[in-house]
């Protein structure tokens, strides 16, 4: 079913039609035949649509923030600074593009010619398959830096958030976009192979799950296309006993409920030097306790509901699992009562090899607390999974430093600080948390055919 579906309430308050086999084709076609006017268009065009696009979500923040807040529980406050962050991604591919993509010379005389260099352009059509944790953002993070290499867009957006995909479309039509660079697909998973397999799709995008990944991976591998994958983590957060460790907990909370405890980069396992780990401890779980967790609307709400009645039962069976092999829970971990998908902070320590927490991704507001003797059992314990999205560590030692800098097996290391995505910074992960980059340069350039001229 496609539908917005209240996560606050469990109340059904829209249903949409999946697209026809018609639509479908009518959007592959339109898409076609966008992309051949399109890519002869300029980067000074392309921007000024662009930033026309920023304006408008800048205009309309507070109606679409309402609108995610409505399709997926986000609090009003993050919804907000998403839909503002994606008006920045817009306005830095605008600013920054054209220099991105610009010839990039070699030596000439190396290989005989009187001229040569590489040259980025656009590739035609490409699926983006995206996730409903951050409605928008994670379809802009591929909808900006594609719009301005050239290159137009299909959005297969996940069945929740239908009018968060339908939106994003609509903005960037009236942002100033010729009809057909970014079309928004409302259909199932089961209609994604045949459109990936359309030979007028040239590669494809997926932010989800890892089986998801491994299906659209081997369709694309099938048909010889592109793909960027990211497919999730179970981020480590690592505490050294130099860290500041008020600030270390304070930014450990934070990155543990983000986006209501679903966020791929969010840090899940906190791995606690043995001298600070009693102290560390007994901070955070007292912070995690003193969230608060309700309506997502209200304004002093810290962690709202999670967004599909599958995905708390999921966070349940996780935390069902260690507790049942000997886990202790020091806070939450049992579900409230009422109407709406709502699982409280929790914090459970005492997490071993043959719990399912040890390795898997808990997608909501779970932390696992883990003590470490030193670097590197820290280490171990942070590399003891397939997932390498991010990571972070605290620690002021130079030398820690450059430890976990080298040998945090991850796509991202934030030292003393948390996981973002920055327009500015490319993002991506390692092992079973996907392929390919998003964001900056690197990002603009993987729907590009990288074109290597030579003239004699």
């Amino acid at each position: 079913m496609i539908a917005t579906i209240n996560p606050a309430t469990g109340e059904t308050v829209k249903t949409f039609d999946p697209a026809s086999d018609d639509d479908i084709e009518k959007a592959l076609a339109l898409g076609a035949e966008t992309a051949r006017t399109y890519r002869s268009t300029t980067f000074a065009q392309r921007a000024q649509w662009m930033r026309a696009t920023a304006d408008l979500l800048e205009a309309e923040a507070d109606d679409v923030a309402a609108m995610m807040t409505l399709e997926m529980g986000k609090t009003l406050a993050s919804a907000k600074g998403e839909v503002l962050k994606c008006a920045k991604g817009f306005r830095y591919y605008a600013d920054n593009a054209e220099e991105m993509l610009a010839d990039e010379p070699a030596d000439s005389a190396a290989v005989d010619a009187s001229q040569a260099y590489a040259r980025y352009q656009p590739i035609g059509v490409v699926l983006a398959i995206m996730p409903w944790n951050f409605p928008l953002w994670q379809a802009v993070r591929f909808a900006a830096p594609a719009l301005m290499a050239g290159n137009v867009g299909l959005l297969k957006h996940a069945s929740n958030v239908p009018q968060s995909a339908l939106y994003l479309a609509d903005v960037i039509r009236r942002g100033g976009f010729p009809e057909g660079c970014f079309q928004t697909l409302l259909i199932g998973a089961g209609a994604v192979e045949s459109v990936l397999r359309d030979p007028r799709v040239a590669a494809a995008t997926l932010t989800g799950s890892e089986p998801a990944g491994r299906s659209v991976a081997a369709i694309a591998g099938d048909e010889v296309k592109h793909t960027v994958l990211e497919l999730g983590g179970s981020d480590p957060f690592v505490v050294m006993p130099s860290a500041d460790l008020d600030a270390a907990v304070s930014t450990a909370v934070t990155a543990r409920v983000q986006n209501n405890g679903q966020s791929c980069i969010a840090a899940k396992r906190f791995i606690v030097h043995t001298d600070v780990y009693d102290e560390f401890a007994a901070k955070f779980v007292d912070a995690m306790k003193a969230l608060t967790v309700g309506d997502p609307t209200d304004p002093d709400t810290d962690v709202g509901p999670l967004a599909t009645d599958q995905g708390r039962a999921d966070v349940e069976e996780l935390v069902a699992d260690a507790v049942e092999r000997g886990a202790e829970t020091l806070c939450g971990g049992t579900r409230l009562d009422g109407p709406g998908w709502y699982y409280p902070p929790t914090v459970i320590a005492g997490i071993t090899p043959e719990m399912r927490m040890y390795t898997e991704e808990v997608f909501g507001p779970v932390a696992g607390l883990y003590r470490a003797a030193d670097v590197d059992e820290a280490l171990d314990i942070a590399n003891a999974t397939d997932f390498g999205l991010g990571s972070n560590a605290w620690t002021t030692d130079a030398a820690e430093v450059d430890r976990f800098i080298a040998d945090l097996d991850a796509g991202q290391v934030f030292i003393n600080g948390m996981t973002v995505s920055y327009p500015e910074l490319p993002f991506g992960g390692t092992r079973r948390s996907g392929t390919g980059r998003e964001l900056a340069a690197h990002g603009i350039r993987e729907f590009c055919n990288v074109k290597t001229v030579w003239i004699g």
